[in-house]
């Protein structure tokens, strides 16, 4: 009879993203314990017994924003024996797209948003996670437009280019764009234009039906009441 012996703890940590001040900002919590005491992290969690990996993501996901318009993805799990200083503890991280008019998050200072291109120092391997996770990002945009996430409900042409551009880092010419944009699967043009004094009205669109190819990914939909 093999001898089988506890080795290892499991938890999740989430890369919460969201568009604010026209940066791809990362919510990010202030350890009060050590190891890592006052440093930053990604927000995350012991996988109760009862749960997942899903269900213990989700559950951490909803304790943090308490939203449900949100694109979820199992990221990768990392594993290396040197990530915690005092335990083997092995993570499996999720990365989620959150609009930010979604959000009702309390800002305080053990919890706030960070852009991602401007991080403080962080605990653990979380400045790789999020690096990771921006990555992933990038190649979702190439199989399906998981940048509305980040989005508005309902958005213009420009505000789309723009979440593209940050997440891709760099320029995209405005009528290539555009055009791709328009002929993307899901994209819902609306009789309805921005209401601004200062600038020409723009079209306003919209997304439904994303379909999916992998199993790792989520569209967790707001809640009917």
């Amino acid at each position: 009879m093999i001898n089988v012996t506890k080795t290892h703890e499991i938890t999740v940590d989430v890369v919460i993203l969201t568009l604010k001040n026209n940066q791809i900002q990362v919510l990010l919590v202030k350890r009060l314990n050590e190891p890592f005491k006052d440093k930053w992290a990604i927000p995350g969690g012991y996988v109760r017994l009862s749960e997942n990996l899903d269900q213990a993501a989700l559950r951490v996901l909803k304790e943090r924003t308490n939203v449900d318009n949100i694109y979820l993805e199992q990221l990768y799990t990392f594993g290396d024996p040197l990530r915690h200083p005092n335990a083997r503890v092995i993570t499996c991280a999720y990365f989620a797209l959150v609009r930010a008019e979604d959000l009702n998050i309390t800002v305080s200072p053990e919890v706030g948003w960070h852009k991602v291109s401007d991080l403080p120092p962080l605990a653990f391997d979380h400045k790789e996670i999020i690096e990771y996770s921006m990555k992933r990002t990038r190649e979702r945009l190439e199989l399906c437009p998981v940048a509305y996430q980040l989005l508005n409900e309902k958005f213009t042409l420009t505000e789309m280019q723009k979440a593209y551009e940050l997440i891709m880092g760099k320029k995209l010419d405005k009528r290539n764009f555009r055009k791709k944009a328009l002929a993307t699967d899901g994209l819902i043009e609306l009789d309805e234009y921005t209401k601004s004094s200062s600038k020409r009205p723009a079209r306003l669109y919209t997304f439904e039906n994303i379909k999916l190819n992998s199993k790792r990914a989520h569209f967790i939909k707001k809640e009917n009441n």
